[in-house]
């Protein structure tokens, strides 16, 4: 029983994203799980957070590649602030629709609001193994897809901002040779 709400929220996620054809982003989701239970003994909410913190995108999918094509800062918080609050919204309304308790539907849209920048214990957890998950399976879309799109400075700008965001020294070192890699390749 315990898990039953992370199950949900999972297939939430893959069904939404393979809707639209976006399952490319699935793995990133999954391993972003993985890594939270690598850095932390994560609850349930936790693990809910990492699955879903992007969902919004689901959604939004045209509206996002919309503001990266006009050259927004990744690190921008004008941008990121309402994107993790969609995304908070979003599971939000999916856990209260599934019958989750309030307690846990608050916990779960505490930690997704602040995935991108952090802030709390859990925030932190969440934004580095969302960090630790990018680089370890997005690369490849971004050199291969992403640099047509943006240029390679954009990108650059990314794998930096993704990369020096971390803020554990255990992250950093799981993280470490796969940043130099993905610089090296975007060179």
């Amino acid at each position: 029983m315990i898990n039953m709400f992370y199950e949900k929220a999972e297939k939430f996620v893959v069904d939404s994203f393979t809707k639209i054809g976006l399952e490319y982003q699935i793995p990133h989701f999954k391993q972003t799980v993985y890594w939270v239970e690598q850095l932390t003994d994560a609850s349930e909410a936790l693990r809910i957070a990492a699955v879903s913190h992007d969902i919004d995108r689901a959604f939004t999918a045209t509206n996002h590649a919309e503001r990266e094509k006009k050259g927004f800062d990744f690190s921008n918080i004008s941008f990121l602030r309402p994107h993790e609050e969609r995304c908070a919204k979003v599971i939000g309304e999916f856990l209260e629709k599934e019958g989750a308790q309030e307690e846990l539907i608050e916990k779960v849209k505490e930690l997704v609001s602040r995935h991108e920048e952090g802030g709390t214990k859990g925030q932190n957890i969440l934004k580095d193994a969302d960090s630790i998950s990018f680089f370890e399976n997005n690369i490849n879309h971004f050199l291969e897809v992403k640099v047509k799109q943006l240029g390679k400075a954009k990108i650059k700008q990314k794998f930096e901002w993704m990369y020096n965001r971390i803020s554990s020294d255990k992250a950093k070192d799981i993280c470490h040779s796969w940043y130099e890699d993905a610089l090296k390749r975007l060179e």
